[in-house]
């Protein structure tokens, strides 16, 4: 994502800024103050000490935010595959009992993955750890020619020449990849308390429906739903609902 240099404008003018939708739509306000006081508290409980890095993340702010607000504004104007929570900046939709990616066929995401992919493509990946079972967004960033490997731009390398979509990392850090053949049947096994399972998912309506509104589940039944960073919030304004195999603006 590109950012915005940092602006001296106080806030009520980044609201009522000349051309904005905020000068005369409150939603579009309501849904700037939502994502700013997330992304804030978000950058507060941040473990670093990269003073640069929080300078470039705050500077970016005013231009990924007013892109995701005004996306937001115009869908109410629509009719979306999602409805929009202009008070908590955010999507919602009816959640599932249970979480739609863990019953996809391997072989056949595998395949669409090595017809579909291209840089850009905003895809799901399935997380699994102690906390619950939730869907992120994610994008392709990198892949082989072959595209028998893909690299997403946060959880890394998927190798789809070895079928090897799930991978296990300790860490956000440090990643070993290790294939799981049934997903279902090992959620919340004991081996799996101490780290992280991720499994790079097909793209469906139900599943990244549940991706864009945070669904999550534990071992019994589904819980509250979580945020979406800001990342994922302008990933979301990418999607082609129609197919999945391309980006709106792209």
């Amino acid at each position: 994502m590109t950012s915005e240099k940092p602006s001296s404008r106080s806030q009520t003018g980044f609201f009522s800024e000349s051309g904005e939708l905020g000068g005369s739509h409150a939603q579009f306000t309501e849904i700037c103050t939502a994502l700013y006081e997330r992304e804030l508290l978000t950058l507060a409980h941040l473990n670093t000490n990269n003073a640069s890095m929080l300078k470039r993340r705050m500077g970016g702010l005013p231009y990924h935010i007013r892109s995701v607000a005004r996306f937001m504004v115009t869908q109410l104007q629509l009719s979306p595959p999602l409805k929009v929570d202009t008070h908590n900046g955010s999507w919602f939709s009816k959640q599932p009992g249970k979480c739609p990616g863990l019953t996809q066929d391997n072989e056949k995401c595998v395949q669409w993955f090595k017809k579909n992919t291209d840089y850009g493509l905003v895809v799901p990946v399935l997380v699994q750890s102690i906390e619950g079972l939730t869907i992120e967004l994610d994008s392709i960033d990198m892949f082989r020619e072959s595209r028998d490997k893909i690299h997403l731009n946060k959880h890394g390398w998927f190798d789809l020449g070895e079928g090897q979509l799930t991978k296990k990392c300790a860490t956000q850090d440090t990643i070993n990849t290790q294939p799981t053949d049934e997903i279902s049947k090992s959620v919340f096994s004991s081996s799996q308390l101490s780290s992280t399972t991720l499994t790079l998912l097909k793209p469906t309506k139900a599943i990244m429906s549940s991706a864009c509104c945070g669904h999550m589940w534990n071992y019994k039944s589904k819980t509250s739903p979580r945020s979406l960073s800001l990342r994922e919030m302008r990933l979301s304004t990418r999607l082609d609902w129609k197919s999945f195999t391309s980006t709106r603006n792209k």
